[in-house]
């Protein structure tokens, strides 16, 4: 009688572990991601930022999502400050990366990362994780004004 108890509980309580190990592990991944892109160049694409999160990525059962282009997807936004009405629009930049160059903010998240440890051995759906969006200010993209260089 107990084992029917203790069995399903011990279960139970080791997936909420493994989700919150991944919810927090995402979570701080895109922190990292928004603080490397705020001390580093910008590119259209983003994709200085991209290869660095997916080199990053932090130890966790879902890792291959991230790393391998799987359904799990790193979305890399800036954005420069309107000044008359304050507002973020996209930026847009006809040089390239240089101290005249730099966007004001930049915002990182997440999309289509689904949690589907333990559950799909029970055939329950998958847990959808949120995008874990930072927005961060840019902090001079790592460039040095003087030399007029900027860190790639």
């Amino acid at each position: 009688m107990y084992g029917a108890v203790i069995i399903p509980l011990t279960f139970g309580i080791v997936f909420v572990a493994q989700m919150y190990w991944v919810w927090h592990s995402a979570a701080e991944f895109t922190r990292q991601g928004a603080r490397y892109a705020t001390t580093h160049c910008w590119q259209p694409d983003g994709q200085n930022v991209l290869t660095w999160m997916q080199s990053h990525v932090p130890v966790n059962i879902d890792l291959s999502q991230f790393q391998t282009g799987g359904a799990a997807q790193i979305n890399i936004q800036y954005f420069q400050r309107d000044a008359a009405t304050g507002q973020l629009l996209p930026f847009s930049c006809d040089g390239t990366c240089s101290s005249t160059c730099i966007p004001d903010t930049v915002s990182i998240s997440l999309s289509n990362y689904e949690f589907r440890r333990f559950v799909s051995f029970l055939s329950l759906p998958p847990i959808v994780m949120p995008g874990f969006p930072v927005s961060m200010p840019m902090q001079g993209a790592g460039c040095d004004p003087e030399q007029n260089a900027c860190l790639p």
